[in-house]
Formats: C-alpha cells, structure tokens, sequence
C-alpha cells in the first residue's frame, strides 16, 4: 500500500488493453511522467449522460496513476470540425448542422457547447486535464500530417478528398478484431464507389464543387476539411509524444475512429508503432434495450438530472459503482439507490465530525489536483502516522484500485471502514479522505442536504412539504391512519417519498422517467 516515502509500494497497476483484450501490467515509457490521452466530445449539442460516463472514467484513472506515484499529463480534445454526422464517411458536418439548425454562427455553437461541457465536468468534480486542445487551431498541423502520409504512400486522391489507404498497414483493424477479408464493400461504412477498400477512410475532405462550407481551408488536395480521424493522430503525437502511454474513449471509437487512428499513426510514425500502448475503453450507459443516442433522442443531460432533484455527486456515485468496462443500465431506482448510498455516507461522515476531538481538515476535502507533486504532499501527510488496522483498510483501496481500476470494490470498503468500531474517529475521517482522493465524492466538504434538490417541475413548495408531515404526523397520533395514508398518497404523486424512522419523519424528492 503506499507509504509516505514510496507509494509505488504495493500490487503493480494492471489495466485492459483493448490493443491485445487482455490485462496487463503498467509501467510508463517515461517513470517521470505518464501521457494520456482522452478522444473529447464534439461541440454541436450538450453531452448527454452516457458521454459523461467516458470522463468519470478517465477522471478515476487519472487519480489512480497519481496514486500509484506517477505524474500525469492529461489531454482532451474538442472536436469542433470533422466529426460527420456518421462515423463513416457519410453526411454533413455535425457543426454545420448544428449551426444552421440554430441560426447561429458554427464559431458561437461551438463556444456555448464547449463552456457547457467543462462546467458539466467540473460539476462531476471531474479534474480539467493538462491541456485542452481544439481541431480548429491545428488545421495546418494536420496538413502537415497528410501531406506525410501522401508522401509515403498511404493515401490517394479522389474527387472528394483524400483517403487512406488500410490495405498499406498489415494490421488494419487489430484493435476491433475486424476481420477486413471478410468485409463486403460498403457495409462496415459509407462512401464513394471508388474507394479501394471498403474499411478505407477520408483524412482530408474537398468541399463539393456547388456548396461552400461553414469551415473549410485550403490544402494540396483542395478546399475542404480534416477528417475527424485525422485530429487525434495529429494533437495526441504532438503534446505527448509518437510513442505516449494512454489512449482512452468510449468502447464505440474502438471499432472505427481509434482503428483509423492507429493506422494513421504507423503511416506517419513508421513500422509497428501505434501512438498509445494502452488503449481503455469504457462500455456504453444503456437505456433499457438501447444504449443513450442523441440521434436516437433517448438521452438525459446532466442538467436534466439535476432538475428532477438529483445532485451530479449522485450521478457520480452511481457510476463509480459499476465497473468501468461493463454496460451499465440507467435507471431512476439505481439513480435514487445511489443517492440513499451517499446520504448514508455523509451522515456518518457528519457524525465522525462530531465525535472527533479535532477534525482532520487538512486540505484533503478541498483539494484540486493542481499538480502530481501536491498529491504526492498531500496523501503523504494523510498516511503518516495511521494505526496498522488503519493502514489495512488503506492497502484494501490500493488492491481494488490496481485491478483495472475497480471502484465497486473500493466503494465497498469505503462503507465498511466508515462503521469500523476499532477505528478512531480521527483516523476514519482520514482514511475517508484518502478514499476519497481516488473516488472524488468531496466526501468531507459536501453535506446531506446539497442532496435536496427541487425539481424544476415539483408543484409543492419546501414548507409546504413540511406542513403536510405535521399534520400527517398528527393523524397518526389520533389514530387516523386512513387520514395519514392519504397525505402520504399526496406527497407521494407530488413526487415527494416520505420516510419514518424512530428519529422522525423525513422526506426527499422523486426524480419520474416522465418528467421532461
């Protein structure tokens, strides 16, 4: 487990690598620094739920690689050109739709949706990266780049733009298991007849003879556009390096976008070489049958959340209890089990805080990640000193968090050693802290009541609530109970759950799938 003097101490770090699907050991090409990499959204529309779960995802590992003693160099992407409405080569611009769509300037639509997305981040308690990057500002890199690629080869012309060449890398498609042999032409994806191979992708797009773009430069090839693959080869390559640690997205890239990805990079970087050692990959957020689609309108923002009365620590929560790698399943009971599971948690936390002789405060609860040596600081300041039964629950945290990243696990020793009777208060409120620099919960800042949020369509008022208790309270004392049920009936179809326990009566808000 770590220690103040090594936290490298302890199980090696093992991760799924989507290049192999195995797991695999850790260790970085530089022990000074890790690069990651993270594909980020692109800017036409709010991120919806599902996209978020990527971010959450690379935020825990993030803090894992921290933990683990390494530096980190964390950059995301905006996407604010190239990504076609299709992941193939087919349809029109997201951004241009977007604009047109909304009247609005493609420059304003992709400013208003990128403010957007980092304030949902920050609401995730998500840390920014290293470096935000945007494809705008690296289109003459990438020209750069093609030009390279059509220099040695890798590509060829036709009327629409430039393409790539996948029978020029022997290992097209390792990445996804594609299987190229068997492919018919046209069925994996979209394009012109002329290709000369099905799976064959556009790394510059020329604007039709008879349409001008919202966004186009001009290049060797013609006045056109990046493809989407193309921006991610190109801003990952030059902040971290042509041979970087980490790579991650959504499984969905896996198939096509990180496949054309790493052909690009072994044209450019030569031989075997594919950018990123590692590349993880988290699996979809699904919606009963169907996984959450924008263009299938079957999605939920944060701020949709957040307006049926649920906190984004909630949503945080009951993402961190699912393996990365697996599907998981919206629902609004999960959601509420998830935000009962915090509540637990912040009461005894509060309670702890009332029974220590001094409250460990240090800056643990507040702390931001500004940089890996502060955590370095930080985590070592919180282990010194803690009692070997301390130090057990501490090394319980480190083994679940060095399986591939394994929150569940970890969330399930958070709430066991909160109750730990052999424990100290002082010394459970440290080790909630360091828990919690690995999960990001604020546990220590964050109280029970932030979690009582009003939906926006709630037709009672707080004291209105209040009152309808009181008086429910008072039937039951008469003896009335058909009079208490039917208060408990009204709240109920409010949207307010009510609980009695021998504390008292206590109520929160009910999140309805058909609220909108």
């Amino acid at each position: 487990m770590p220690t103040a003097d090594s936290k490298r101490s302890g199980p090696a770090l093992k991760l799924f690598n989507s290049l192999g699907r195995d797991l695999q050991e850790f260790q970085p090409r530089d022990p000074r620094n890790v690069g990651v990499y993270s594909c980020g959204p692109t800017v036409y529309d709010y991120a919806h739920i599902g996209n978020l779960r990527a971010y959450v995802f690379t935020d825990t590992l993030r803090r894992v690689l921290n933990w683990k003693g390494f530096n980190v160099t964390h950059v995301i992407n905006i996407t604010d050109v190239g990504h076609l409405t299709s992941d193939a080569d087919a349809g029109d611009d997201k951004m241009e739709v977007a604009a047109r769509r909304q009247a609005k300037s493609i420059w304003d639509i992709a400013a208003h949706y990128t403010q957007a997305f980092k304030a949902d981040l920050a609401r995730l308690n998500i840390l920014p990266p290293s470096l935000w990057c945007t494809a705008t500002s690296h289109i003459q890199e990438m020209i750069g780049f093609a030009r390279t690629l059509d220099e040695r080869g890798f590509t060829y012309a036709l009327e629409d733009g430039l393409y790539f060449d996948t029978r020029r890398v022997p290992d097209y498609g390792r990445l996804a298991l594609l299987n190229l042999e068997g492919q018919e032409s046209g069925k994996r994806v979209a394009g012109p007849q002329q290709k000369r191979n099905p799976s064959d992708f556009a790394v510059w797009r020329v604007s039709p003879k008879d349409k001008q773009r919202l966004m186009e430069w001009h290049s060797p090839w013609g006045t056109g556009a990046p493809g989407w693959h193309l921006e991610c080869s190109v801003m990952s390559i030059k902040y971290l390096g042509g041979r970087f640690d980490i790579h991650t997205g959504g499984v969905d890239h896996r198939q096509v976008h990180h496949c054309n990805e790493i052909a690009q990079n072994q044209g450019y970087l030569g031989g075997a070489e594919t950018g990123a050692r590692f590349w993880l990959h988290n699996d979809f957020l699904v919606m009963r049958d169907d996984k959450m689609s924008k263009s299938a309108g079957n999605f939920l923002t944060l701020q949709s959340l957040v307006d049926r009365g649920i906190h984004p620590t909630v949503y945080r929560l009951f993402l961190l209890g699912a393996a990365y790698r697996s599907q998981l399943e919206f629902s609004w009971d999960a959601v509420l089990g998830a935000r009962s599971s915090l509540r637990r948690l912040l009461l005894r936390i509060a309670a702890l805080k009332s029974q220590a002789p001094s409250e460990v405060r240090i800056a643990a609860a507040e702390y931001k990640y500004s940089s890996g040596g502060s955590f370095d600081y930080l985590l070592s300041i919180l282990v010194s000193g803690l009692s070997e039964r301390a130090r057990e629950w501490v090394g319980k945290l480190d083994e679940a968090i060095s399986d591939d990243l394994h929150t569940p696990g970890a969330l399930a020793h958070l709430n066991d050693l909160v109750f730990d009777p052999k424990l100290a208060p002082e010394e459970t409120l440290r080790l909630a802290q360091i828990y919690d620099l690995v999960l990001g919960l604020d546990l220590l800042n964050l109280s029970k009541e932030a979690l009582v949020i009003r939906p926006v369509d709630a037709s009672l008022k707080n004291e209105e609530i209040e009152a309808l208790i009181l008086e429910r309270v008072s039937h039951r004392k008469k003896g009335d109970y058909a009079g208490a049920d039917r208060i408990r009936d009204k709240l109920q179809n409010s949207g307010v759950a009510i609980m009695d326990s021998p504390a008292g009566t206590t109520w929160e808000w009910l999140p309805h799938q058909k609220r909108s």
